[in-house]
């Protein structure tokens, strides 16, 4: 009933344009954990009027299944700034439409009035003890594609057996209810509620327990500069600042207010490095900032950069600022409890791809520490069943720019670490360390770990099969590779198959997903390389580490070892030329 979806469809009818056709209704999007991610525009393969309000039928009957209480209780639905003019689709379209189709069905709805980060979602409803949320987003994606991302109860997103629940109830659900295309009618309802004002309080009170040195905020003279990079974080990092009595930052002007067309470049994503914040170092130049600080459009990812004493910026890994705000987060909690025994409840995770220096600081300082499978879907999960068990999860990251630095979401949230990283910097500032030292320190105090991560794109799934596939029979059927290069291979974890080599019984500890492949392998010289593909984009993603233990000083050394490693992996295992890869653009 979209008049521009409608008209592409009857404009390709009337061309008899069947490739075309095939390609818009040929398949279903697939609703998995992550939700739906796909380009808005035409037909079932895409995200629409229609595909929206089909997957929240079908949302809205799994979770009357799951749910005595869910007309009392409800579910709150929150959307990013995208838009797609030429199809007619929104993210607030979206989201009113889904929130129409809820409370037709006498559910009630706490609808965002304007656009909020992605992390608001998972807060409200764990604040408001709500059965479950929807964030309407594509996170840092292209401009054309949108999402529909899906929290539990928990607020946490979905896991496994959900994700299929909730397919199948689609698939059950597929006929538009009556009224389902008029979301006019939400207005008028007494079942709408707008949590905007409320959350936009409570939030930036719960990340004021994470705010240590009020004192030196206050006072300090490092200066910060800020992007949104046209999504919707300058005004919500601004609060977070002000929550925590900082100045303000510096906001880069062309990029501080949302555009779905993201302008000014070529990815609206700040892991791709330096292309991302040129303008951001152009700012802080005039106005003599030391760090920048960028977040991806919907403001749950957050990248830093530091200017170096040569002029140079360095842009952080994901890696790097985990260890910082690792590190940061435990001393911070540490001199806040002086009881000793409290520390035998207290945890930190990441996800198996990311660096293990948590798990190094863990061992020295005494607390635990857990890895997950990849995604904050699972980080999440498992901190809250710690949670709920007495336990304190500190932090949570992954090496894509992800941070949870606050109990209060249990989703990664680029907010709360934006203005935790700054107060961590004026900290420094006040012992005249700048993060970059204060890295080198964790560094050596801990052991360096060194680390190296890129992809391939790859728009054929056929290639991709064909090249695990090759890695799962490289000497005869069911062998796997013996070395890469000069590099021995002492281990293979292959959790597509749940193939362990180093457990007893060659069974995998993490759960398996034959859905996505994933396949690590630990090379003699202490190497671990990871090879997987990626849940929402046509990539394969590959991660590296060496790690040293303390003392160990000759950084270059390693670092040297590691890009030997990381040219044989991308040599003998992904063969780019020979699978037509093609490889990472700056």
């Amino acid at each position: 009933q979209n008049p521009k979806t409608s008209a592409i469809v009857k404009q390709l009818v009337a061309e008899g344009n069947a490739g075309e056709l095939q390609k818009y209704f040929g398949s279903r999007m697939e609703f998995g954990t992550a939700g739906l991610r796909a380009a808005m525009g035409a037909g079932i393969s895409h995200m629409n009027d229609l595909t929206i309000i089909q997957t929240t039928q079908g949302f809205c009957r799994y979770l009357e299944k799951n749910f005595s209480d869910l007309k009392k209780r409800g579910v709150v639905i929150g959307f990013d700034a995208r838009a797609h003019p030429s199809s007619g689709g929104s993210s607030k379209r979206f989201a009113r439409l889904a929130a129409n189709t809820f409370i037709s069905q006498g559910v009630p709805v706490y609808l965002f009035s304007d656009i909020t980060p992605t992390p608001f979602v998972p807060y409200t409803v764990t604040h408001l003890k709500l059965c479950a949320g929807i964030m309407v987003t594509a996170s840092h994606n292209p401009k054309q594609d949108n999402g529909y991302k899906v929290y539990w109860e928990n607020g946490a997103q979905i896991i496994s057996p959900h994700d299929k629940g909730i397919s199948q109830a689609i698939e059950e659900n597929q006929e538009p209810w009556p009224q389902a295309w008029d979301d006019k009618l939400i207005d008028s309802s007494l079942l709408l509620h707008d949590p905007y004002a409320m959350v936009n309080k409570e939030y930036f009170k719960d990340i004021q327990k994470q705010c240590f040195h009020r004192n030196i905020n206050k006072e300090t003279n490092l200066k910060f500069v800020h992007t949104s990079v046209h999504g919707v974080g300058h005004k919500f990092v601004q609060l977070a600042f002000k929550a925590f009595d900082l100045s303000p930052p510096f906001a880069v002007p062309e990029q501080r207010d949302p555009d779905p067309e993201f302008p000014t470049v070529k990815y609206p994503n700040p892991e791709e490095g330096k292309g991302v914040l040129t303008l951001s170092f152009a700012l802080a130049e005039k106005d003599g900032a030391k760090i920048i600080l960028a977040n991806d459009p919907d403001a749950d990812r957050l990248a830093v950069a530091e200017k170096q004493e040569s002029g140079e910026w360095k842009v952080f890994s994901g890696n790097e600022l985990g260890a910082l705000l690792g590190w940061w987060i435990f001393t911070c909690w540490k001199n806040h409890n002086s009881d000793t025994c409290a520390i035998k409840d207290v945890y930190m995770l990441s996800s198996t791809v990311s660096s293990k220096i948590l798990r190094a600081i863990a061992l020295k300082e005494g607390f635990h520490f857990e890895e997950t499978l990849t995604g904050f879907k699972w980080m999440g999960n498992r901190a809250k069943q710690l949670m709920d068990q007495g336990k304190a999860v500190l932090f949570a990251f992954e090496e894509a720019i992800g941070y949870m630095c606050c109990p209060a979401v249990l989703d990664k949230d680029g907010v709360s670490a934006a203005v935790i990283t700054a107060e961590m910097a004026s900290f420094l500032a006040t012992r005249n360390l700048s993060l970059s030292q204060q890295l080198k320190a964790v560094y050596d105090e801990y052991g360096f770990h060194v680390t190296k991560a890129s992809y391939f794109i790859c728009h054929d799934p056929k290639v991709i099969q064909q090249l695990f596939d090759n890695l799962r029979n490289f000497d005869g059927k069911n062998t796997y590779p013996k070395s890469c290069g000069r590099f021995k291979v002492s281990g293979i974890r292959d959790l597509t198959t749940g193939y362990d080599s180093s457990q007893p019984d060659q069974k995998a500890i993490l759960p398996t997903s034959k859905s996505s492949q994933m396949i690590t392998f630990t090379f003699a010289n202490g190497g671990v390389a990871t090879m997987r593909t990626s849940g929402t984009e046509p990539k394969i993603k590959y991660y590296s580490e060496l790690c040293a233990p303390p003392g160990n000083s000759d950084v270059e050394q390693l670092k040297k070892e590691l890009d030997e490693l990381v040219n044989a992996l991308e040599e003998h295992f992904f063969q780019p030329e020979k699978n037509n890869l093609q490889r990472k653009t700056e």
